[in-house]
């Protein structure tokens, strides 16, 4: 059976992942601002405004969890302990449910469209761009997360089983 030679992450690649998700972190926080102001500068019309459900629900600013699992995987690449192992999976696979379910609600915008005022509808059609690209880093965000999330599996249970197997120092010398 061949042995897989990528069953480690490196700490330059533990460093570029971490910085990639703080990046997408903060990308989507930006994005929610900038739709924060568009959809507050929004004339009631005759159909009233467009304020789609992933920006009632905050989507863009769930960002900040991206940021936090982005943080704590340059924690481990630096100072790898079994407690920020475990906290740095833990935060990503919850940046994994996140995006699946940002994913799901950009999906069910996208979707359904009503009809808004004439006054509001470029700003709605922009909004809708926005969230397409954000649907983009969504995915991305969740390629890189399962990245993370198998090799800190793997990275743990290893660094469990070394644990088990280790012999403590004082019984070493009566082997």
């Amino acid at each position: 059976m061949a042995v897989c030679v990528c069953s480690k992450l490196s700490t330059a690649d533990g460093l570029v992942l971490g910085a990639v998700q703080i990046m997408i972190g903060i990308f989507h926080v930006f994005m929610w601002y900038f739709l924060l102001i568009l959809y507050m500068g929004q004339i009631r019309g005759v159909f009233g405004t467009y304020e789609p459900i992933t920006y009632k629900a905050g989507c863009p600013l769930w960002g900040v969890i991206f940021i936090i699992a982005g943080v704590s995987i340059i924690r481990v690449a630096k100072h790898p302990t079994p407690g920020v192992m475990t906290f740095a999976l833990i935060m990503n696979i919850s940046c994994i449910i996140t995006s699946v379910i940002a994913s799901v609600l950009t999906i069910i915008e996208l979707s359904s469209f009503n009809s808004v005022s004439y006054r509001n509808y470029g700003q709605a059609k922009l909004g809708r761009e926005v969230s397409r690209i954000l649907l983009l880093s969504y995915s991305f965000e969740i390629s890189v997360a399962l990245t993370y999330a198998i090799f800190g599996c793997i990275g743990l249970s290893r660094h469990n089983e070394d644990s088990l197997t280790a012999v403590p120092e004082e019984f070493e010398s009566t082997f």
